[in-house]
């Protein structure tokens, strides 16, 4: 099959489920071009498997719409000159302004057909309700393939707080709509989708690579004791809520040799790190920045328990992974956690927003260290049976193929 991804960035640090699909396709024997609305950011790493697979020659950016009607203009001109021959009537149609009112004559449809002139895919893969609704804008105007679209976390919450008629558009053109999780599901039926359209699909994870044959057990008392975040430094993550859990851990445990590790960057690294320097905390707190996928299983591998303190979910593939590392994870009960996370099993969950539970239940399994070896297996066992990114590309195929035929 040849498949189109449509996404909002390539290559992105944090979205390494997306990478997987893209990569498990094009090991299945697919053809896979990728369309994205931006490049990364200067100097921002990325995962390994953009160089193996060559990925980069495989991306086109989608043409931005400039500001300045001059050169919204001029630049459309040269679009259509350019363009028009792969395909006279989807270009051209795309400036009918009785079909698409605002949109033909602001030339965002313009801009937006010809980054797919003359191409032909089966199947429109898009990540997120955003890019479902390009997509959706694409079927309109004549694209031929089957429209995909797989929610996540943000895209749902927006639609659900602010604009409960965000995707109705993407819901009449589209073909499938996939569900990440429990959480999600019901709330694309809230929003309008047809149940008919949506199935359950998880994002997934590559166990070859996250496997772990240590032991865990409490370091030697010269060695600190690691726990571990992985997460972007956004609002939804709660991150203050696990430094506050750390200080309230170490006032408790006086003599714990204690480092917590934060992986990730976003726009709250300021203020992450004056609240630290504000609770004192710098000897034990240490954020480490971004880091490609190779770098966090290495510290994963270090450490000793993984701390998720979000106040907001969908369905945490770091806590996929953390679990496949045999880690006991300690996360808040929100959006479809406890799918990821079997409380008292492979870890425990906690009220989000709630430092005190946190650190209660950092704090058990520091004095139960013999727990961590059976929730570590747990975890593993659990990942194993519902979050195989090999089983789950090769369903995903078979969705393809459904509707295909």
């Amino acid at each position: 099959m040849r498949i189109a991804f449509v996404l909002s960035k390539f290559p992105a640090l944090s979205e390494t489920f997306i990478l997987n699909q893209i990569t498990g396709l094009i090991d299945l024997g697919h053809e896979v071009d990728i369309y994205a609305n931006c490049p990364r950011s200067p100097g921002e790493n990325v995962h390994g498997e953009v160089e193996r697979y060559e990925l980069l020659s495989r991306v086109s950016y989608l043409h931005h719409v400039p500001r300045n009607a001059f050169t919204r203009i001029a630049k459309g001109l040269l679009l259509l000159l350019r363009n028009c021959h792969k395909d006279p009537s989807f270009v051209l149609g795309s400036l009918n302004f009785f079909r698409y009112g605002r949109a033909a004559i602001s030339l965002r449809m313009l801009y937006l057909v010809t980054s797919f002139a003359g191409k032909r895919y089966d199947i429109l893969q898009c990540h997120y309700g955003d890019n479902g609704s390009l997509g959706a804008l694409l079927k309109e105007a004549g694209f031929e393939a089957k429209l995909v679209t797989m929610f996540h976390g943000w895209d749902i919450r927006i639609a659900v707080e602010k604009n409960s008629k965000r995707y109705h558009h993407l819901f009449r053109r589209g073909d499938c709509f996939l569900s990440i999780s429990n959480y999600n599901y019901q709330n694309l039926l809230k929003l309008g989708a047809n149940p008919q359209k949506i199935l359950n699909h998880p994002v997934g994870i590559d166990l070859r690579r996250f496997s772990s044959s240590k032991t865990r057990s409490v370091p030697d008392p010269s060695q600190p004791l690691i726990v571990l975040t992985v997460a972007r430094l956004v609002p939804e993550k709660g991150l203050q809520y696990g430094i506050h859990a750390i200080q309230e851990l170490i006032s408790t445990h006086p003599r714990l040799n204690l480092h917590y590790l934060i992986i990730g960057q976003g726009p709250l690294e300021k203020k992450v790190k004056a609240l630290i320097r504000e609770l004192h905390l710098e000897e034990h707190i240490h954020l480490l920045g971004g880091m490609d996928q190779s770098e966090v299983i290495k510290k994963m591998e270090e450490s000793h328990l993984f701390l998720l303190p979000s106040l907001s979910e969908a369905l945490p593939v770091v806590l996929m992974e953390a679990q496949a590392m045999e880690l006991p994870v300690i996360a808040t009960k929100v959006g479809s956690v406890d799918q990821v996370l079997k409380d008292g099993e492979s870890g425990f969950l906690a009220p989000p927003g709630d430092s005190k539970a946190l650190a209660e239940r950092l704090g058990y399994l520091i004095d139960h260290p013999e727990s961590w070896h059976e929730m570590g297996k747990a975890g593993r066992q659990l990942v194993e049976k519902h979050f195989d990114i090999e089983k789950l590309n090769r369903r995903l195929v078979r969705i393809y193929e459904r509707l295909l035929s």
